[in-house]
């Protein structure tokens, strides 16, 4: 496709996020096909941009339906890394927007000490789970509601009720007449990631609650069965 057309343009090369999209120099072209970097090097020349991150559609529609977003008419869109983004203005700003899913940006790293249920592990040992998950993803369900009540937006498949949920109540040191005092924070209920695969569909998300450790950790445990600590 030429460079001058104005038709969208779809790659599904990974390795660049929205910040990265617009930093990339025009040198380093790396597994990146020649005409993506042409796109991003007149995007570049074009800028700078605004970035705007939105979750999910549920708040991306809105701002694509006002009229104070204006679509690029030469480059509406650049899908890229599994992830749409759109070129455009809104009032008085460029800005490229694009949408990421409720979850962790790339991924993360625990690393101190905590208790374990295998007496046989000793303080030093590297231990590596074959699943994580990241629980720090909730909805908060009203007081009032239980387990047989939708959650906000669970509708639209935003939210779910399939992986689980705390109750506050239960852990409770009140209680009445030998029963647990209902507790105003009620409940909340564990939610799976959204994320974006780098080789599908643009804007089209999967979720995903236990998520598997990449074998290259395993690997590099492997390599520091032996290894001894020196003294400084």
């Amino acid at each position: 496709m030429d460079e001058g057309d104005g038709e969208p343009f779809e790659d599904g090369v990974n390795g660049f996020s929205c910040i990265g999209f617009l930093g990339i120099s025009s040198i380093a072209y790396g597994a990146v096909s020649h005409t993506t970097m042409r796109k991003i090097d007149r995007l570049n020349k074009k800028g700078p941009y605004l970035g705007i991150v939105v979750p999910n559609f549920f708040e991306l529609n809105p701002l694509l339906q006002s009229t104070s977003f204006v679509a690029d008419q030469k480059l509406p869109y650049l899908d890229f890394s599994g992830r749409r983004f759109r070129i455009g203005r809104l009032e008085d700003e460029s800005v490229i927007i694009v949408m990421t899913g409720l979850s962790m940006v790339k991924g993360v790293v625990h690393y101190g000490i905590a208790g374990n249920a295998d007496p046989q592990l000793q303080i030093g040992d590297v231990t590596i789970p074959q699943f994580w998950a990241h629980t720090g993803l909730w909805n908060w369900q009203r007081f009032g509601d239980g387990p047989g009540n939708e959650l906000s937006l669970e509708s639209f498949g935003d939210y779910t009720r399939k992986v689980g949920h705390i109750k506050f109540s239960d852990f409770n040191n009140e209680t009445r007449d030998g029963k647990s005092v209902p507790n105003l924070l009620n409940n909340v209920w564990y939610q799976p990631e959204e994320v974006f695969p780098v080789h599908g569909t643009p804007e089209v998300r999967q979720h995903a609650f236990w998520v598997p450790v990449n074998p290259k950790f395993f690997s590099v445990a492997k390599d520091l069965e032996d290894l001894k600590l020196g003294v400084v």
